[in-house]
């Protein structure tokens, strides 16, 4: 199998003949400034590591550019946003480098773009307090602000997969940690707008992720992503479920996850043999279909590249 054959196969349940390994690091904000420059670096960082498919960066991108957000104190100020379109620099900036990074991997993997679920593009722009506080001010304002924002992303998603040629999604949802809000405040407030955005990848593509976010280091109320349809789940050992049989069993789909992402963890400090012997009894647990070898989420700067290959390398000899 080649790494696109290999990843095909996992995401539709099928053994493969070595588990894939998917790892990913933000790209440095040197680079954001010059499209060829960022596409030639994420070209560049997936041939060193050698990993087994590409999530596509959205850096440069993050926080909803509507001017209704900045310096936003009010709850009622969110009726005002509008739609961005499909033509806003925003979207088609990311479909117009998303294109050129797609052209430099060259068709030698799949490649799937990172979207934050509405309700998180919003705290981007605003962080988390005044997110909290606006939506507790007025959950349907928040509610009419987040469907603006889910109907520009279906833009964007089809942007990326049809014009640029991601082969899906990788969708970041957040907000599930269990001091947020209740399940039942989540799937009133944030699930519609998630969906939205997802229901459409999906008509688009069969090859999309879902990343259940725990990069706040709390565990997540699962329940709450209950109905969320992808090709594969990403999720936090770490914090949610530790046993990689159990999130199969759990997610009822192909899994992908299994180090901690942590500045200081594992993979930090281990020895080589020391990561070979876990990557082995990963996929011991694991098994070779259903199941994709990553992390809890993206791993920071400072890990040295070569670390990420040490794990490609080893899942390669099992």
């Amino acid at each position: 199998m080649n790494k696109r054959e290999r990843v095909i196969a996992a995401f539709h349940g099928q053994e493969t003949d070595h588990v894939p390994v998917s790892m990913f690091q933000h790209v440095r904000k040197e680079f954001w400034d010059s499209d060829d420059a960022f596409a030639a670096e994420q070209a560049r960082w997936f041939r060193n590591t050698d990993v087994d498919f590409m999530k596509l960066s959205m850096d440069k991108y993050f926080g909803w550019p509507s001017p209704i957000l900045k310096g936003i104190t009010k709850a009622e100020d969110l009726y005002k946003i509008e739609p961005l379109g499909e033509n806003h620099p925003y979207i088609r900036g990311q479909i117009d480098r998303t294109k050129k990074v797609v052209d430099a991997i060259n068709g030698e993997c799949v490649g799937l773009y990172t979207v934050f679920n509405p309700l998180s593009a919003i705290r981007l722009a605003i962080d988390y307090p005044m997110m909290m506080k606006l939506i507790r001010e007025d959950p349907e304002a928040m509610k009419y602000a987040c469907g603006i924002v889910a109907e520009d992303e279906k833009a964007l998603v089809r942007g990326v997969i049809q014009e640029a040629g991601a082969d899906g999604l990788f969708y970041s949802v957040q907000n599930g940690e269990v001091n947020r809000f209740t399940a039942e405040e989540y799937r009133d407030w944030v699930m519609p707008y998630d969906r939205i955005v997802l229901d459409y990848a999906n008509t688009l593509s069969d090859m999309n992720a879902i990343h259940l976010c725990a990069w706040e280091q709390l565990p997540n109320r699962l329940d709450v992503w209950n109905g969320y349809k992808a090709g594969i789940v990403g999720w936090s050992r770490v914090f949610d479920i530790s046993d990689i049989r159990k999130a199969k069993w759990r997610f009822g789909c192909t899994v992908w996850g299994g180090f901690d992402n942590r500045k200081g963890s594992f993979l930090y400090t281990a020895t080589r043999e020391e990561i070979e012997a876990e990557v082995a009894r990963l996929i011991e647990q694991g098994g070779k279909k259903g199941f994709i070898l990553g992390a809890d989420c993206s791993f920071y700067e400072d890990l040295p590249e070569e670390r990420i290959r040490w794990v490609v390398e080893a899942a390669r000899k099992i």
